[in-house]
């Protein structure tokens, strides 16, 4: 990047302002069928309906749609910065015929938080199906789903510092930037760090300090009351041949790098700190693999010079065979099929096949340091198999309602629940479902719309206590008239519903 940064990076700010560079406006310039097309990878559609020479539609074509566009157009569209500017930017090349061609893809993004809607412009390299071949191997890749699940899930209580590791063109940290006083952006490519100070500067973000080197080694010695990590946690074999993106490979046998960085994370926490990572790991001869990240906690915790444990929720969304897996992460590289495709997918299944590997899943893992003086209360291992579906918005206000009610739970006993009085969620519904003719249901299920979007099948005591959780009696006391109206012993129906009032509680469903 120019030593003027910061004043190209304002001109194009204001370019792009004035032209309304934004979400709704380039969306509205094809239609909802090409910019459906779009996010799918096909330009054809979006070619086909883009038109005119408006500053809006000069910089959709070059950088959304990654098509040259002519001089004079790019002209009126950039007054401020000016083709040599966005030259120096790195972000056009001028051809010999005159013409004006992307080298960087220049997008708008748009998302909402807890503190409202907001939108920035997000620079990454050129796709496979732009450059008509393979990635580099120092590939920084733009917004994608993983980027947005990460986003989705992060929690955003204010907090004084933030870790962003690995941070690629560096939306997490940006996002971090929205409630944390300072961020720390690294990242072991030199690429990636250079577009990430890009995006920040265009995006007058100011509170991010970036910082080349290998997981934690930039921040030696430091602790954060945040740690965010898209980490490159790809299962790559080490074989001669095989490409190696910095991006995605962090350059470790197996599921080792997702190990590497829940350790680093351990090391790294202030009291009370969480750290948010995804993650691969591996199932090995059929043994569960969320025991073997339930490993990697304990270990984690050990080694940290706090004694008070790490609490752990882990889920697990996605399972995928080892052909598949290949497959997936082959064609991401822009590897298509054919022979050179063929070899990698044995590559991938050899490396597998040494370690034994019958599966890999995906998913992601949250951790938090216990506050000064309390130990760890959370121990989640789960599976809830798409559970994010396409958008993972409001979940992080869910993930830490939900370690709130855990840190809650653990300290109240039974006697006290019992005292308590709560409230079914608004975003929770009763599905019935009864044979034809029948009066009592033959199904009764407990639906959560937002969270996790949980369902779980009740029983007609469990079904009774929830329906009568409206705030105005005590948990003990609609315990109570249930087991009177059911004819069953009371401390028995106690005890078989407390744990699942419990659960009720920590996931969401009832509220305090």
């Amino acid at each position: 990047m120019p030593e003027q940064l910061p004043i190209l990076a304002a001109r194009l700010r204001t370019d792009l302002q004035n032209a309304r560079f934004d979400v709704d406006a380039v969306d509205a310039l094809w239609g909802q069928v090409a910019a459906a097309a779009l996010h799918r990878g096909t330009r054809t559609p979006a070619l086909r309906a883009v038109g005119g020479d408006e500053p809006l539609s000069t910089l959709a074509t070059l950088f959304v749609l990654n098509t040259a566009v002519g001089e004079v157009e790019l002209a009126a569209a950039l007054p401020e910065l000016g083709i040599d500017g966005a030259v120096a930017l790195g972000l056009v090349e001028v051809a010999a015929d005159g013409g004006i061609h992307p080298l960087l893809d220049l997008r708008p993004y748009g998302f909402v938080d807890s503190r409202g809607v907001g939108s920035w412009w997000i620079a990454s390299d050129l796709g496979e199906v732009v450059t008509g071949r393979p990635l580099r191997e120092d590939h920084v890749l733009g917004v994608g789903g993983a980027s947005t699940t990460l986003s989705g899930l992060m929690l955003d209580s204010p907090v004084g510092s933030a870790l962003d590791l690995g941070t690629g063109c560096g939306i997490q940290a940006l996002h971090a930037s929205r409630h944390a006083d300072r961020v720390v952006a690294t990242d072991i490519s030199a690429r990636a760090i250079e577009l990430a100070r890009l995006n920040a500067e265009l995006n007058d973000v100011h509170t991010i300090e970036f910082r080349r080197g290998d997981l934690f080694e930039p921040v030696a010695g430091e602790l954060f009351d945040h740690i965010v990590s898209n980490p490159p946690f790809v299962i790559t074999p080490r074989t001669a041949g095989v490409p190696s993106y910095e991006y995605r490979d962090g350059g470790m046998a197996g599921d080792a790098l997702v190990e590497a960085v829940i350790e680093g994370c351990a090391a790294h926490l202030a009291a009370g700190g969480v750290a948010q990572l995804l993650g691969n790991w591996e199932y090995r001869d059929g043994a569960d693999a969320l025991d073997r990240v339930g490993a990697w906690v304990d270990a984690a915790a050990a080694a940290s010079a706090s004694h008070a444990g790490l609490d752990a929720w882990v889920i697990e969304r996605e399972v995928q065979d080892p052909a598949a897996y290949a497959e997936t992460w082959i064609r991401d590289g822009g590897t298509t099929r054919g022979p050179a495709f063929e070899a990698l997918v044995g590559a991938w299944l050899d490396d597998f096949e040494e370690r034994r590997v019958t599966a890999v899943g995906f998913g992601f893992v949250t951790l938090r340091r216990p506050a000064a003086g309390a130990a760890a209360v959370m121990r989640r291992f789960e599976r809830l198999p798409g559970a994010l579906g396409h958008n993972a918005l409001g979940l992080g206000g869910h993930i830490a309602d939900s370690m709130g009610a855990a840190t809650w739970l653990a300290i109240i006993d039974d006697e006290a629940l019992g005292r308590t009085r709560l409230t079914v969620a608004s975003d929770v519904t009763e599905g019935r479902h009864y044979w034809p003719g029948a009066e009592d249901p033959t199904v009764m299920t407990l639906r959560q719309g937002g969270g996790f979007g949980r369902s779980l099948d009740l029983d007609t005591a469990l079904a009774a206590f929830v329906g009568a959780c409206d705030g105005e009696l005590s948990v003990e006391a609609i315990i109570g008239a249930i087991a009177q109206l059911l004819e069953v012993d009371d401390v028995a129906l106690r005890s078989d519903l407390m744990p699942r009032v419990r659960e009720l509680v920590l996931t969401g469903m009832l509220a305090r």
